[in-house]
């Protein structure tokens, strides 16, 4: 009987610590949504740290007086190389503009403790990328290490 006892303490603790339900919904430029010239590198380290579970919305945000949003991909990129050169020939295509609406966004979880390296490719040879711009990792911690 004691062991049974035992048995769901441990259990209950392990759920505890791995976070459950404690996932958070992040916006990923807050106000500034998923647009051209922002620094997301710089974002990404003042909101992190981020947690395994938690959610990134891309949303895009009217950028010129007739509310028209300038729509940009999201991209998985593969590794760190593709990350810092810019390089999507092997990225991971998870939203392309037309997918991504100013209210709702589109979303992705973070479901894997390791980095994950996300970019637009948009704009003359992915200009914003080369620049800094529209690209940031993240390395999605496990809820107990907070």
């Amino acid at each position: 009987m004691a062991s049974n006892s035992a048995l769901a303490a441990v259990l209950f603790l392990t759920s505890f610590m791995f976070g459950c339900g404690l996932a958070a919904t992040v916006v990923v430029g807050g106000s500034e949504g998923w647009r051209s010239g922002y620094n997301y590198t710089d974002w990404a380290l003042k909101h992190g740290p981020f947690y395994i579970n938690d959610t990134l919305v891309f949303k895009h945000v009217a950028t010129n007086t007739s509310n028209e949003s300038e729509s940009h991909s999201v991209y998985l990129l593969p590794n760190l190389y593709s990350y810092v050169q810019c390089d999507f020939s092997r990225a991971q295509l998870l939203s392309n503009p037309s997918q991504v609406e100013e209210s709702a966004g589109f979303s992705y979880q973070l479901t894997q403790w390791r980095p994950q390296y996300f970019a637009s490719g948009e704009g003359d040879d992915s200009a914003d990328c080369k620049r800094g711009l529209m690209k940031f990792f993240v390395v999605p911690l496990p809820r107990w290490f907070n």
